[in-house]
């Protein structure tokens, strides 16, 4: 095996990365620290925090792909710890903890007489769930225990005083690591979350879909912040013509109903792919590839209401005492921008980007639905409620699959919108008048 980046991969770790280093010169901010440890003194954000926190390590979990030279595939450290339910699929659907397929097959049996049965499952293992949980339960507890003692006794010695619910924070690491815990130990023996058409792990599927949700509503933010902000603040302060071309540019974009442009996007995209079939070694290489293209369209597409947002900000920030008496001082348009407008912009910006993340998973959702999203062949939770839609209103309904991506997709979004009301009502200067 090689190590071998997607394009996303390359995005991905370069933002982390640059995340990494602007914490750490934010973090020299005697104010800054002080705002940030407002935001975790509340207990229902730091429970989200750590939430929003497991999603990210999943997600770049899968972010690390290996390309295996004898097979020509590629593969994840996610799917090297998933390896056992990725080669043993089952013929068909299976429930939750199933031993038999959900559905009767009509056999053939000794004596040539055809009946119809549950077939069994070729890929588990009828043991005690009582015993396999006991032991996976405890484990998660032992492993969430270890963690939460090293972080104890690296707080003592860093002598931090407790102005932070930790104690939130360790609830919530523990009921995580134990939920997991659980789920991984059993998928050995179970499929956990039942089985698909083709007979493919749902929990599996649902864990890879984290991945294509995170990096949706990260990545895009990432295409649609430099615009926006620069658009934004070049409308708010220079005026004139150039405040001109840009509302017009940003209200005609507005004019166009957002789903239609982004699938005609996707379409030409989709053309341009099919013609360049040697662009692409693997399926993966072209599911990435596509993923990409969509995050960029997304990002051409949402820029508008935080461009609309900032202009209108910058208007009355450059009304203000100290940016006349730089501007009577001589000093240049741009040195205003980034030494007064960009750090008063700032909460702005932040409180948009999570509130803007949450829409941008739930629209990867919707578009995959509709058939304009990610490829057909990557796993995302749009791709699951797209392909068990169908199977809601067979007999018996077949309800594990939509289930699992509403589960898993409804915490991420819940998390993330508590969050983002936390940051709103510490970083907003309106609620702290």
């Amino acid at each position: 095996m090689t190590l071998t980046f997607l394009w996303t991969d390359i995005m991905v770790w370069i933002l982390v990365f640059a995340l990494l280093a602007w914490g750490w010169i934010l973090a020299r901010s005697p104010q800054v620290q002080k705002q940030w440890h407002t935001v975790f003194k509340s207990s229902i954000a730091m429970a989200s925090a750590i939430v929003l926190l497991f999603y990210l390590l999943f997600a770049l979990l899968d972010s690390v792909h290996f390309k295996v030279v004898k097979q020509g595939e590629m593969v994840s450290l996610l799917d090297m710890a998933f390896e056992h339910r990725i080669k043993e699929t089952e013929r068909t659907y299976s429930s939750p903890f199933a031993i038999t397929e959900y559905a009767k097959a009509i056999v053939v049996d000794e004596h040539g007489v055809t009946k119809q049965e549950y077939l069994p499952l070729k890929h588990v293992n009828d043991t005690s769930i009582l015993l396999s949980s006991l032991i996976a339960l405890a484990t998660g507890v032992m492993m969430s225990f270890l963690l939460i003692a090293l972080h104890m006794l690296w707080r003592k010695r860093r002598g931090w005083q407790k102005v932070i619910p930790w104690n939130s924070a360790y609830v919530m690491v523990t009921l995580i690591i134990t939920s997991f815990t659980w789920l991984y130990i059993l998928s050995f023996d179970y499929h956990v979350l039942g089985t698909d058409k083709v007979g493919g792990d749902v929990l599996y599927q649902s864990l890879k879909s984290i991945r294509t949700g995170v990096l949706i509503g990260v990545l895009t933010t990432l295409v649609m912040l430099p615009m926006a902000i620069i658009l934004g603040v070049s409308a708010g302060l220079f005026r004139g013509w150039i405040d001109d071309i840009i509302q017009y540019i940003y209200t005609t974009l507005n004019s166009i109903p957002g789903v239609l442009l982004i699938a005609a996007a996707v379409l030409l995209m989709q053309v341009v792919m099919d013609n360049n079939p040697q662009w692409f070694e693997t399926t993966g290489e072209r599911s990435d590839l596509r993923l990409l293209f969509l995050v960029l369209i997304l990002g051409i597409t949402s820029w508008t209401g935080l461009c609309r947002l900032l202009r209108a900000e910058t208007l009355k920030i450059s009304q203000v005492e100290f940016v006349t008496a730089a501007k009577a001082f001589g000093v240049g348009k741009w040195t205003i921008i980034r030494r007064h407008i960009i750090p008063n912009l700032m909460h702005i910006i932040l409180i948009s980007i999570v509130l803007d993340f949450s829409g941008l998973v739930l629209a990867e959702a919707v578009l995959s639905y509709v058939g304009v999203g990610v490829d057909p062949t990557m796993h995302s939770w749009g791709n699951m409620i797209n392909q068990a839609r169908l199977e809601m209103a067979r007999e018996p309904m077949v309800w594990w699959s939509l289930f699992s991506a509403f589960v898993f997709m409804f915490v991420l979004v819940l998390a993330a919108n508590l969050f983002s009301d936390r940051i709103q009502t510490v970083l907003d200067p309106r609620n702290n008048s």
